[in-house]
C-alpha cells in the first residue's frame, strides 16, 4: 500500500451506544468516501440540512468535548475519539452518519474504534496526500493553561501536561512522536473525571450516560473502576487522543511541535484558529508523482505513517 495516496475504508462498519453526555444511544455508520472528500457527518435523524463538516471553524462548543455544527445549527459533539481513530489509522475520507447529536463513547477510549476501522480494512486511493508543515511559533494563553505549535522537519510532538487538585492525578507529564512511537497505550486511554464533580456535571445537563463502563472516575488517591488503570498515564494519555481528535479537524496530517500545560478542547481549537488565522504560520503540501519536497518527510516521516 502506497504511504503517499490517501486512504478510504475498504467496508463500511456501524456502531451503537449511548452518549456520554446526552444519555441517549445513537446508531452510526461510517462509509468509505472519495479522494479529497475529507471527513463528513451525516444526521440520518434529519431530512435537510443535515450534512456538517468537522472543521476547526464548525466548532461551536469545547468545554467538556468538541461539538461541530453547520450554519443551520445542526450539530454532532464528543466527535474527538472517532476522529483519533481515523487519524491515527490515516484514513482521509469518510461519512460518518449518525441518527442522534452525539457520537457513542463506548468504552471512552478510541480502542473500539480502532479495531472496527482494522476490521473494515483500510482502501488506497490513486489521490496523493496532503500534509501541513507549521512554519512559525503560534501560542495561545489563558490563565495557567497554555499552549504552542512551532515548526518540526519530519514529525508531529506532543508534549502534554496536565495538573489536577487530586493527591492521585495530581501532575503528569507525557512526550510522543505521533508518527513514530507506539500509541497503543494513547489509543487505549479513557476519559476520565473527579468523583465529586459528577453531580456538578449532570446538574449541568452533562454526563448524563456517563458510568464505570465508560469513563474512570477518581475518589481521593482510588480509581473506582474494577481493574483500575489500564496505563500508568492514562490521564494524561488521554488527554494527548483529545488531542489528536481534535488536530484532525485541521483535515490533514500535520508536521511541528506541540507543548500544552493544562490544554484541552478549547484551547487546542483556539490554537488552530489563531496558526490558520495567517497563511503565513503554515505551508499545505501536495505530494504528487511520488516525489516529495523535502527528502527527511520521504525517508522518515512518510515511513511512519505507512
Amino acid at each position: 500500500m502506497s504511504i503517499l495516496s490517501q486512504k478510504t475504508l475498504n467496508n463500511p462498519f456501524s456502531f451503537k451506544g449511548v452518549g456520554l453526555h446526552n444519555g441517549k444511544v445513537s446508531n452510526v455508520n461510517v462509509l468509505p468516501s472519495t479522494p479529497n472528500a475529507g471527513i463528513t457527518l451525516k444526521r440520518t435523524d434529519i431530512d435537510k440540512n443535515n450534512i456538517i463538516v468537522p472543521s476547526m471553524f464548525n466548532v461551536s462548543e469545547a468545554n467538556f468535548c468538541t461539538t461541530v455544527s453547520n450554519e443551520y445549527g445542526v450539530k454532532v459533539s464528543t466527535i474527538e475519539h472517532l476522529m483519533a481513530a481515523l487519524f491515527i489509522k490515516g484514513i482521509d475520507n469518510a461519512i460518518i452518519e449518525i441518527n442522534g447529536d452525539e457520537v457513542p463513547i463506548l468504552d471512552g477510549s478510541s480502542i473500539e474504534f480502532i479495531k472496527k476501522i482494522e476490521k473494515a480494512g483500510i482502501k488506497e486511493t490513486n489521490a496523493p496526500i496532503k500534509i501541513i508543515k507549521i512554519n512559525k511559533l503560534v501560542e495561545i494563553k489563558d490563565g495557567s493553561k497554555k499552549m504552542s505549535i512551532l515548526p518540526s522537519k519530519i514529525n508531529l510532538e506532543l508534549d502534554f501536561e496536565i495538573n489536577f487538585n487530586n493527591p492521585l492525578i495530581n501532575k503528569q507529564r507525557n512526550k510522543i512522536n505521533v508518527y513514530e512511537d507506539d500509541l497503543s497505550e494513547i489509543i487505549n486511554s479513557r476519559t476520565f473525571c473527579l468523583f465529586e464533580d459528577v453531580e456538578k456535571l449532570k446538574k449541568m445537563n452533562l454526563a448524563q450516560g456517563g458510568s464505570l463502563d465508560n469513563a474512570i472516575v477518581v475518589k481521593g488517591n482510588k480509581v473506582l473502576n474494577d481493574g483500575g488503570l489500564r496505563n500508568k498515564k492514562e490521564f494524561v494519555n488521554h488527554k494527548i487522543l483529545d488531542c489528536l481528535g481534535d488536530l484532525f479537524l485541521t483535515g490533514y496530517k500535520i508536521i511541528g511541535k506541540i507543548k500544552s500545560v493544562q490544554g484541552g478542547h478549547k484551547l487546542t481549537n483556539q490554537l488552530l484558529r489563531k496558526v490558520f488565522s495567517n497563511k503565513e504560520n503554515y505551508s499545505l503540501i501536495e505530494i504528487k508523482d511520488n516525489k516529495v519536497p523535502n527528502e527527511l518527510i520521504k525517508t522518515q516521516f512518510l515511513k511512519s505513517i505507512a
